[in-house]
């Protein structure tokens, strides 16, 4: 008795433990080759985020040196003269802001541009993926009213069958 019972009682855990396993295996699948490419361009949008938020900010404290070099270059030139020592550093400090300030909007316009490219590629991934899941599922009902019907003309072919066994005898 305590055998029957110990070996249904180990069926049962292996039964239960095969279901878990499986269960476990089901959820752990790699995506497809599309589902990565959508991923990546996923994670390509939020690097070109990224890398957009830091352009702004450096635009942005180089806009604010440049308004605070020309209050100090107007200082200077008011106090030492346009033509003093300080007031020519101060220009130079406002001309290397400013490159500075059109280098941060050269590249912000650039992942602006990237971030759009990405967007288009995931979206049009997207559209792909779509579209084959559209057609797998068109290909399974033509492939499951293939297989209804060859299973009537075989019921068909069979009554026939019976039917000329049954008539010739």
């Amino acid at each position: 008795m305590k055998a029957n019972y110990f070996t249904t009682r180990s069926a049962l855990g292996l039964a239960f433990a095969a279901l878990l396993a499986g269960g476990a295996h089901a959820q752990n699948q790699d995506p497809t080759p599309q589902q990565q490419d959508v991923q990546s361009d996923k994670k390509d949008i939020r690097q070109d985020k990224r890398d957009l938020t830091k352009d702004r900010a450096d635009r942005n404290q180089d806009q604010r040196d440049i308004n605070h070099d020309k209050t100090q270059l107007a200082r200077d030139d008011k106090k030492f003269g346009a033509n003093s020592a300080q007031a020519q550093a101060a220009r130079k400090d406002l001309a290397a802001d400013r490159t500075d300030r059109n280098k941060n909007q050269r590249d912000i316009n650039h992942d602006r541009r990237d971030l759009n490219k990405d967007r288009v590629d995931r979206n049009q991934d997207q559209r792909d993926i779509n579209k084959d899941k559209r057609d797998l599922s068109a290909d399974r009902n033509k492939d499951q009213k293939d297989i209804n019907k060859d299973k009537r003309d075989l019921h068909k072919d069979r009554k026939d069958l019976r039917k000329d066994r049954n008539g010739k005898m």
